[in-house]
């Protein structure tokens, strides 16, 4: 089967950081799912793995962690599951990723793929639909709404970096589904854009000191801050303007992370990382399953939305090295996606 790997950590300039080549098809476990891959998305997991972690030497590592696709074969014990279905998911981290014409699954991270999206939509999604769940309501504990129209409350959400991939679904989950005050950030016109057509109510410049800006918006104290990306450069921002007994969950790799000045206000503070249930085969792994089952279902009542900004053509190493180069470049907008292997 044709994949892209690569086989030594390199700038993405170099044509040898991500190669096409061919691989045997991999045969389910008792739980997997052998899923034909038609359409994948690039997440800065991606670029993140292939800058640091070289495969054994003469081994090539596929990467890959956003897929939609349809089911070819299934192990002994999957029951979620048929040939044929059409499904979505991230995957786990520590098996070979998306980048292939086939791929492993373990049946409890995937869910049935939205009735009302291509596979290209569709693959924008998983990864960030997932982190973006855990986070706001696992993470933070935001309580749902129950019932009416979403609208501004009283509590607030500032999400840094609201136009990026998981930036994206979580405004839109936000205000879909709980009462919260979303409050975006974004500093490109573009961006700007994309946010506030996403449902945020109101956007403030990350690239501007925030707290006079969330005081002129009438919130000069946010109870829940979600730190999606460049968290060091912004962590005093941050203590100034979270609430006491606030709540601040993050994404990204600080290289430190002093967070003694949160003492003072009791402020809880949280990691969010999709692939813990999986690397940690946790009793509640099949949660990835539910999520994505009840993301489809928002999606196909029109609820939220995909977050495709980009399509880079086929699923091949020279798109792929595009899409690693874009994201590198910290002016990702949305999800970029690759679609189809060609003849």
């Amino acid at each position: 089967m044709k994949a892209i790997g690569y086989q030594a950590c390199l700038p993405i300039q170099d044509p040898s950081s991500l190669v096409d080549i061919d691989l045997p098809v991999p045969v389910p476990g008792p739980r997997d799912l052998l899923v034909e891959i038609e359409a994948i998305s690039v997440n800065p997991v991606d670029t993140k793995i292939r800058q640091r972690a070289a495969p054994p030497p003469g081994e090539y590592r596929v990467l890959g962690w956003d897929a939609s696709g349809r089911v070819r074969a299934v192990g002994a014990e999957v029951t979620l599951f048929k040939p044929g279905d059409e499904v979505w998911y991230a995957g786990a981290r520590d098996r070979p990723g998306s980048n292939a014409e086939m791929q492993l699954v373990d049946e409890r991270l995937a869910g049935h793929k939205p009735r009302s999206l291509s596979h290209a939509e569709a693959a924008a999604l998983p990864l960030t639909l997932i982190t973006a769940w855990e986070l706001l309501f696992e993470r933070l504990q935001v309580a749902r709404r129950t019932s009416g129209e979403p609208g501004a409350g009283g509590e607030a959400l500032l999400i840094i970096g609201a136009g990026g991939g998981v930036g994206s679904i979580l405004t839109q989950l936000a205000r879909q589904l709980t009462g919260l005050t979303v409050i975006g950030t974004a500093a490109r016109p573009e961006t700007r854009q994309w946010v506030q057509d996403l449902g945020a109510h109101f956007i403030v410049d990350h690239n501007q000191p925030l707290a006079p800006q969330l005081a002129a918006i009438g919130h000069p104290r946010v109870r829940y801050i979600a730190g999606l990306t460049q968290t060091e450069q912004h962590l005093a921002a941050i203590i100034a303007v979270i609430a006491p007994q606030g709540r601040f969950a993050l994404i990204d790799d600080p290289r430190q992370l002093d967070i003694m000045p949160f003492k003072q206000k009791s402020v809880s503070i949280h990691w969010e990382f999709m692939f813990t249930r999986s690397l940690f085969s946790t009793p509640d792994l099949q949660a990835q399953h539910q999520i994505l089952e009840e993301g489809a279902g928002l999606v196909d009542q029109g609820l939220i939305r995909t977050t495709l900004a980009s399509h880079f053509g086929l699923i091949d190493a020279s798109n792929l090295r595009r899409a690693h180069a874009q994201i590198e470049s910290g002016q990702s907008r949305g999800k970029i996606v690759l679609e189809g292997f060609g003849a």
